[in-house]
């Protein structure tokens, strides 16, 4: 079903994602859709490993907090979402200047919602797929959390 967010909810999502440690990380949000959300970050040095390489807790974290933001678009704003569990494969090592990430939802349940994310690595001339996770997410109501 092709459902539209408002602007609204767009913008409320957009910002939520750049909170907190996703903020001390660097990570902006991209486009947003229902069942979609996007995300990219400008390489520093602290986000590789000894090597030069982008660290893949960076990967892994990009990966599970988009899925995340993929699966807000699809409940209530009364709703939180959790992580329940996640895999990634990281295909090839990341170097180039920037991540991109694209979280889809896979499975839309009304309790537990299953998202995969694919990581890129911007290089200079092309974009390559360094990274895949599967990310099973679950929908909590809000007030159930304080």
């Amino acid at each position: 079903m092709n459902q539209t967010l408002s602007q609204e909810r767009i913008l409320h999502l957009k910002q939520d994602y750049e909170r907190g440690f996703i903020r001390h990380c660097g990570f902006k949000a991209g486009r947003v859709d229902h069942g979609r959300f996007g995300a990219f970050v400008d390489l520093k040095d602290h986000h590789r490993q000894q090597d030069g390489f982008v660290h893949a807790g960076v990967m892994a974290t990009m990966a599970d907090h988009t899925a995340g933001y993929a699966a807000f678009t699809v409940v209530d704003s009364s709703f939180q979402i959790l992580s329940i569990e996640f895999k990634i494969n990281f295909l090839k090592p990341a170097f180039g200047k920037g991540l991109e990430c694209r979280s889809t939802v896979i499975r839309e349940g009304r309790k537990v919602i299953v998202a995969e994310s694919e990581v890129y690595d911007l290089r200079e001339e092309n974009r390559v797929m360094t990274a895949k996770a599967m990310v099973t997410l679950m929908a909590v109501p809000g007030e159930s959390l304080v």
